[in-house]
């Protein structure tokens, strides 16, 4: 059996870190929500909606994190870390939701004459921006460090939090300002301006989440991936050719088919040790590799002089593409 390349304290680190952005999350909806009521202010509701979908995906990503850590078994061979792609595949689901109720939302409110938004309600933007932004600094970083895509998705949620914050405060400010300071009333039609702007950067923020996520899901080869494992190992002392390399990511590691061709004239036991000297190569160098599978093949001298599997060149819409 072979267990995830995050250890279960990185784990721990990770669902402490999503605990405490869920915690603050729900506590800052609240907040929104009150105070985009009670100060008139649609940005703040729309804004209050997008929170509850941050604390409902930070939900996913702690059940997700949990689930990933748990180690292979005989039903699930391969592990749990793909939990960490479904999270993150949610949370854009979300977000997408999200983002067509705040403009649904905010045109219903175009249409219908209301007074402009208190101006206290500026302040509670301000405190709120600056708490997103730092629990998206505090998540990223644990993201980052430990490579895992479901706490990385949770941050970008607190981003798309603090963005949507952000053009909320902007239309606020307008709306509250402008009519005073120009004399012209459609200024108050501000608010629901930037809560529509919000909209479209909670849609290209779910877009950065789902794509990826697909790709896991689906198996999809990572090249870049792939020319890592060929170029380390190519190294090794009696590696002939690299015939093929498959490569797919799960959670924080990935996964390694391979064949490699050695000297025909090695003995069955010989050409087992060199590919048992490849695993152990590769698992030093690469340590997000989770399982490997080599396969050891006689060298074709119609291979003479080439000593490594061509990466095909992918332009960056191909690799994106699902």
């Amino acid at each position: 059996m072979y267990s995830s390349q995050v250890d279960r304290v990185s784990r721990q680190k990770l669902q402490k870190n999503t605990i405490i952005g869920f915690v603050v999350s729900l506590l800052l909806s609240i907040v929104k929500l009150a105070a985009g009521i009670l100060g008139r202010s649609s940005a703040l509701v729309a804004d209050a909606v997008e929170s509850f979908a941050d604390t409902l995906g930070s939900m996913l990503v702690w059940q997700a994190l949990r689930v990933a850590s748990k180690p292979a078994d005989e039903d699930h061979p391969y592990g749990y870390g793909k939990a960490e792609a479904l999270a993150s595949l949610g949370v854009g689901a979300l977000l997408v939701v999200a983002a067509f109720y705040i403009v649904v939302k905010a045109f219903h409110e175009i249409v219908i004459p209301h007074q402009p938004p208190e101006p206290w309600t500026l302040i509670v933007l301000i405190i709120i921006i600056a708490v997103k932004e730092l629990l998206f600094r505090v998540v990223m970083k644990g993201a980052n460090e430990y490579e895992s895509d479901a706490a990385r998705a949770d941050a970008w949620h607190h981003r798309s939090d603090a963005i949507t914050s952000s053009a909320a405060l902007i239309g606020v400010s307008i709306a509250v300002w402008g009519p005073q300071l120009t004399g012209i009333n459609g200024l108050v039609m501000a608010d629901e301006a930037a809560a529509i702007l919000a909209s479209g950067v909670i849609l290209i923020t779910a877009r950065h989440l789902i794509r990826p996520a697909l790709r896991e899901l689906l198996d999809a080869t990572s090249h870049e991936l792939a020319a890592k494992v060929i170029a380390v190992a190519e190294r090794v002392d009696g590696v002939r050719f690299i015939e093929k390399v498959l490569v797919r990511k799960s959670g924080a590691g990935f996964h390694l088919d391979m064949h490699v061709q050695v000297d025909p004239d090695l003995s069955i036991r010989a050409a087992h040790s060199l590919g048992g000297k490849v695993k152990a190569t590769l698992r030093k160098e690469l340590p997000g590799l989770v399982t490997a599978l080599i396969h050891v093949e006689p060298f074709e001298q119609a291979h003479s002089g080439d000593h490594s599997h061509p990466v095909p060149n992918v332009s960056p819409s191909d690799k994106e593409a699902v």
